[in-house]
């Protein structure tokens, strides 16, 4: 990732001025000029930060900044977790009370995935995240990997929303909306594989 040379003051300023202790900001999804399937995928669905902050109370990693007193107050994030730790840590944050927001006028910039195989791993490390989160932090009621909410189809509506007002043919559409599902499923096959993974070393403890 990069940013430009006055987005650590830019931020600063944005956590000072509207009296906030932990801020997401922008993120742009940069790819080729000629963006492939993959790439336009990313730049349609990844890193939807304000909606993160409003409806799940954290930020990712790659655009967020936090006071010190934060941490000293809850904690690091968790390190055991190989994915989610950044909104295992974010909703900490929101219980605790503090105030969170979005500066949408400073952005970080995001190399876009260009391959089913980046998108592939990206979403096993999601599921396995889950289960992790599920085992470490039952507080945050993560579904069980068996369960039906996992394997249904995402909301087409959710799609709509993404691609409202932008000229994109019907099968581009259905296209974006099929790989959406499969890496749904990619991810709860992860989730599985790390439940699995956790029973075998449990029975292995002496």
């Amino acid at each position: 990732m990069w940013v430009s040379e006055t987005w650590v003051a830019d931020m600063i300023t944005a956590l000072v001025s509207n009296d906030y202790d932990y801020l997401g900001c922008n993120v742009e999804v940069v790819a080729e000029d000629q963006p492939n399937i993959w790439e336009r995928y990313e730049q349609s669905f990844s890193f939807p930060v304000d909606t993160y902050i409003n409806n799940k109370h954290f930020a990712p990693t790659c655009a967020l900044a936090v006071k010190r007193d934060v941490f000293e107050e809850v904690g690091l994030f968790d390190e055991r977790l190989e994915s989610g730790g950044d909104k295992e840590f974010g909703q900490r944050v929101h219980r605790a009370g503090f105030e969170q927001g979005y500066a949408g006028d400073v952005t970080a910039y995001h190399p876009a995935r260009n391959s089913w195989d980046a998108l592939r791993s990206k979403a096993l490390r999601i599921g396995r995240g889950r289960t992790q989160k599920r085992r470490y932090h039952p507080e945050l009621d993560e579904p069980h990997p068996l369960h039906p909410i996992n394997y249904l189809p995402p909301s087409p509506f959710r799609l709509r929303r993404r691609f409202s007002g932008q000229d994109l043919s019907l099968p581009l559409l259905v296209g974006f909306y099929l790989l959406e599902y499969v890496l749904k499923l990619t991810q709860s096959y992860g989730a599985l594989r790390e439940m699995l993974a956790q029973r075998r070393s449990k029975r292995e403890e002496p």
